[in-house]
């Protein structure tokens, strides 16, 4: 991109407000070499990151960067075999200590947020090395400010608590001298340091009282810094641990660069990462601060920006407009008065389109788009140069000239005040010969202009539209919003009139104004009343559609919140009926078992079919809960297709039996064992036929099979009566000729369900057994199958 339309759009402006959101000397570096790019694949990358960052900042508040500084040149004092100061280990091993701390930020992010938008930074953290044992090992021996710590190695941690040791001893001795009866011979009671050794203030007439050497006179030569006699071995003994420190300071230095130097490139290339997360943040922090989005990115050249505000305006104060350019029109003439917002509306548009190029989000609202232009030519402002002797017009022409040469079908070109500075009427014709001339390359053009000429060439001009800035006629002022599709009126009179010239040369000027310039500006202004009628119509209509749909969602809430509501209290009250219906049928068994026992008593004939239609039509009136959601029922339900001859199982009674022949539409006789009952179809489930064919045998039916139960209760029976029971159940259950029984034996220990369980597996005439369905009692009853 050409450095002139930089500087004309104020990008540099830009990437000093971005400058501040950054913390790294790489993340300068690369916000300075920032440019706009010019391929879809480099913008649209970069608009990916910038997109992470934005994700990143939503999610944890930003990357972590540290502040870091540039080790650039201390990785090349590195490569000569140079040793490194504490200040720049601690830079470098800051670098390394960051790089740690971003790689674990990401592991944590990707497993506290899996489902996220971020498309790039998870695979350009993988770039980073991590050096742990590296790491550490500067982090150990290193502060952030360079100072080399204790723990750097045992002999320094020796040497400097020997050292503290002896500055103590020192400080003891000469406290005698500032605090006891010697203190009266000092100048100050203070002990201070010269050429390295503790000394004190002594007044020059109390020179020998003290004895020691003199290191230093105060400028009056009356105080005399003496290091006293007494001191002097503690004090040569604490010269000789620090000259000790500063060696062993030396080799700690030599070490640690040496333990780095293999890793130069690995360092250096973490920290441009580093720098380049950093400049992502930064990008981020940006895109945040003006309520910027991304926008969409055109592979045809379609420029939509919606609700465009410059970036250096006030946000608050800065007018919004929508900008179209590449759809429907390749060029946009834009007519009305000076101050209107003309040249704002051309650098809003140019600027934002750099930005995008850049990566930048920009500040339009979300469903926005840009194009990828190879070059963005500007003739903004005027360039008169008192050095070369150009005029505004001359400079202008030289501009446009120059941009001739240069642009195609993918270049944009932004000029403002088209054809000014010369004749009018010559300047509106050079003007149009300009326009028809960028047209012919096929470029994208908007230009502003005073000429009412260009206002017929948008009308007659394919792929070429009229704009204007409105103008409030009621203030005199105008509003800086664009109007697309409708040119500029002159309100030169209008505004002279309001001011107070006189009517009669208002008059005399409207007389003189040629009646093609009136009827001209007559159709604007009807233009733009009719606009604001329909825009007034069009926000009018766009509250009710948002009442509507507000409504719309409550409703539907409200309505789903009821269906849930009613799903809720009718299983609700099939489980209160369902507690009814077992109470009912533990009422029913307990009056059939009744009756039995009476007619066994009495010898009374209780014909036991009636029995089991009584029990029978108890249980159909248990609710079963819905299973909307069962699709694999669904499927079995819609396949049951009953004939004739088919094993079926009476869900309400628990038995199987066979279809004998159809009674109705929706009702079968079925062969219970020597019983046959009508039974509707919805009580039947269709089961598999047995695997192997029954043998035939002969039954021997007593006179009393009738009375025989399909179900034996023995719940309450103590263990060895109830097995006793079982043992003649099961007899007089199979001379009845029943396929298959229940025993009820109940839950309670598990004793007696263990011993019916061991009976039934000893018991050669028994098929099979298992526990009943759970709305049939489950493991609290024993179904058996005979052979």
């Amino acid at each position: 991109m050409n450095p002139k339309v930089l500087a004309t759009l104020e990008y540099q402006q830009v990437k000093q407000q971005l400058a501040p959101y950054l913390v790294s000397a790489a993340g300068q570096k690369e916000l300075s070499a920032l440019q706009p790019m010019t391929t879809l694949a480099e913008v649209q990358y970069a608009l990916d990151e910038t997109n992470d960052g934005v994700e990143v900042y939503r999610l944890k508040g930003g990357i972590p960067v540290a502040r870091l500084a540039d080790i650039t040149p201390h990785m090349k004092r590195l490569a000569i075999g140079a040793t490194l100061n504490g200040s720049e280990l601690g830079q470098v091993g800051r670098v390394l200590k960051t790089t740690r701390a971003i790689t674990r930020f990401f592991e944590e992010l990707l497993a506290d947020a899996p489902e996220n938008d971020i498309r790039h930074l998870f695979d350009e953290v993988q770039t980073l090395v991590t050096l742990p044992e590296v790491t550490k090992r500067l982090a150990t021996a290193i502060e952030g400010d360079g100072h080399i710590t204790d723990n750097a190695s045992p002999e320094l941690a020796s040497i400097r608590s020997h050292i503290s040791k002896t500055e103590g001893e020192i400080r003891s001795r000469m406290e005698r001298y500032t605090h006891g009866k010697e203190a009266k011979y000092l100048s100050d009671p203070i002990i201070t340091i010269r050429n390295d050794r503790y000394v004190i203030p002594v007044k020059a007439e109390n020179r020998g009282r003290f004895g020691g050497i003199v290191h230093d006179q105060s400028a009056s030569g009356q105080t005399l810094f003496i290091e006293p006699q007494a001191v002097m071995a503690l004090n040569d003994r604490l010269r000789q641990n620090q000259v000790a420190e500063k060696q062993e300071e030396q080799r700690i230095l030599e070490e640690l660069s040496n333990l780095i130097a293999p890793y130069q490139d690995e360092i250096l290339e973490n920290a441009a990462i580093l720098g380049h997360f950093d400049f992502i943040n930064a990008k981020a922090r940006y895109a945040r601060a003006m309520h910027a989005n991304e926008p969409a990115v055109s592979t045809t050249n379609e420029v939509l920006l919606r609700q465009a505000r410059h970036p250096l305006i006030d946000q608050k104060k800065v007018v919004a407009n929508d900008i179209a350019l590449g759809t429907d029109y390749q060029a946009i003439v834009i007519t009305g008065p000076n101050t209107g917002g003309k040249t704002i509306t051309l650098k809003t548009l140019g600027l934002l389109q750099l930005m995008g190029q850049s990566g930048l989000f920009i500040p339009v609202d979300m469903g926005s788009r840009i194009a990828i232009y190879h070059e963005i030519f500007a003739d903004i402002g005027d360039e008169q140069s008192i050095e070369q002797n150009l005029s505004t017009f001359s400079s202008h022409m030289e501009n446009i000239e120059s941009f001739l040469k240069q642009i195609d079908d993918h270049s944009l070109v932004l000029v403002d005040e088209l054809g000014a500075g010369t004749d009018p009427q010559e300047g509106a014709a050079l003007a149009i010969a300009i326009l028809d001339a960028i047209g012919g390359h096929g470029t994208q053009v908007v230009a502003t202009t005073h000429y009412p000429e260009l206002k017929a060439y948008g009308f007659n001009r394919p792929e070429t539209i009229n704009a204007s800035m409105e103008f409030d006629e009621a203030t005199l002022k105008p509003t800086y919003r664009l109007l697309v599709g409708i040119p500029g009126r002159s309100n030169a009179l209008d505004i002279a009139q309001r001011l107070g010239i006189p009517q009669a040369i208002v008059d005399q000027a409207r007389s003189l104004t040629d009646t093609d310039s009136q009827d001209l500006n007559a159709m604007i202004a009807d233009l733009v009343t009719k606009r604001k009628q329909v825009e007034d119509a069009q926000i009018q209509l766009k509250a009710e559609v948002e009442d509507s749909e507000k409504l719309h969602k409550q409703l539907k809430s409200e309505f789903n919140a009821y269906q849930q509501q009613k799903d809720q209290l009718m299983e609700e009250a099939k489980v209160e009926a369902n507690a009814i219906v077992e109470k009912s049928k533990t009422q029913a068994d307990a009056i059939i078992s009744d009756l039995r026992k009476k007619q066994l008593a009495t010898g009374a004939n209780i014909k036991e079919n009636e029995l089991i239609d009584a029990k029978g039509a108890l249980n159909a009136l248990e609710q079963q809960p819905k299973l909307k959601k069962n699709r694999v029922l669904r499927r079995a339900k819609a396949k049951q297709d009953f004939h004739k001859g088919d094993d079926v199982l009476v869900k309400s009674y628990g038995q199987r039996g066979v279809l004998v022949q159809k009674m109705g539409n929706h009702a079968w006789e079925v062969q219970l064992g020597i019983l046959k009952m009508k039974i509707d179809e919805a009580d039947m489930e269709r089961t598999q036929a047995e695997a192997e064919p029954k043998r035939a045998r002969a039954t021997v039916q007593s006179a009393n099979a009738s009375h025989v139960s399909p179900n034996l209760d023995l719940r309450g029976v103590r263990y060895e009566d109830a097995m006793m029971q079982v043992d003649r159940y099961i007899d007089a259950a199979l001379l009845a000729g029943y396929p298959s029984v229940t025993i009820v034996h109940g839950k309670g220990t598990g004793a007696l369900r263990q011993g019916i369980t061991e009976y039934l597996q000893g018991n050669r005439q028994v098929k099979s057994f298992h526990f009943a369905a759970p709305n049939h009692g489950g493991n609290g009853a024993t179904e058996v199958q005979f052979k």
